[in-house]
């Protein structure tokens, strides 16, 4: 069902040292929704993936995806529940293919007892490769070494890994960083084509490219929750106005 809220966060906090890096964050994010946290930089946003998807523990609060609390479970755990991350800085296996990154990852839609198999004999995780390989536009560089791939091949093939294991909700922490225009072009389009079958967590430094997609926006600042909206209306919002987005 469209709208019931899919992912619950809820007095998140977690501090470093005297550090407070994400304080008491609440957040819902709705099933087929595209939903979007932005923030200048330090305001605790990757810090806040990293404790939705397991990479942190919060010292406060708690994440639950479909009524399941995440917090406190390891990371392949959370993975199967069904929630899958690419990250700000390309995570791949750049000496593997392309294939074999796509099929490494999808390992896990095998049962239990098959998962020491090689995935090149897979019959589940190969067929899921191969559809995520021309969903992707990869397919004529199937044999090619991922550390051989442009950046923005790099960033494609990240998220395609990401939707490997067939998540429910999908992390992107910066998909467009470090693109050029038409890149980030072509990574906006796939999200919006994404966003029509999966239910979508964003962060991204391109506000213009959020306010176009987003359903709901989320802004964070100095480890704490902001403001958050429609687009419209976080563009209107006087804090936002004068701790981020600006006045001209």
């Amino acid at each position: 069902m469209t709208g019931d809220v899919l992912l619950e966060v809820r007095g998140v906090s977690i501090s470093f040292g005297a550090l407070r890096a994400v304080q008491g964050i609440d957040l819902e994010v709705r099933r087929g929704q595209v939903t979007s946290v932005i923030g200048p930089n330090g305001a605790g946003k990757s810090t806040l993936f990293n404790l939705i998807s397991g990479n942190l523990s919060p010292s406060a609060g708690y994440v639950a995806l479909e009524g399941r609390r995440l917090s406190g479970r390891p990371v392949h755990e959370i993975s199967v529940l069904g929630l899958g991350r690419s990250f700000q800085i390309t995570n791949l296996f750049f000496d593997l293919t392309v294939m074999e990154n796509l099929l490494v990852a999808a390992q896990v839609l095998e049962p239990r007892q098959r998962l020491l198999r090689d995935p090149r004999f897979s019959g589940r995780a190969q067929a899921r490769a191969e559809q995520l390989l021309h969903q992707f536009g990869l397919a004529a560089k199937e044999r090619e070494l991922a550390g051989h791939l442009s950046h923005g091949e790099q960033r494609r093939l990240e998220i395609a890994v990401s939707l490997a294991a067939e998540p429910r909700l999908l992390l992107l922490d910066e998909p467009t960083q470090g693109m050029a225009h038409e890149d980030t072009a072509e990574t906006a389009a796939l999200i919006r084509r994404l966003a029509e079958d999966i239910t979508i967590l964003l962060i991204e430094h391109d506000v213009g490219l959020v306010m176009d997609i987003s359903d709901h926006v989320m802004v964070m600042h100095m480890g704490r929750k902001l403001a958050e909206g429609t687009p419209s209306q976080i563009r209107a919002d006087e804090r936002v106005l004068d701790a981020y987005l600006g006045r001209g």
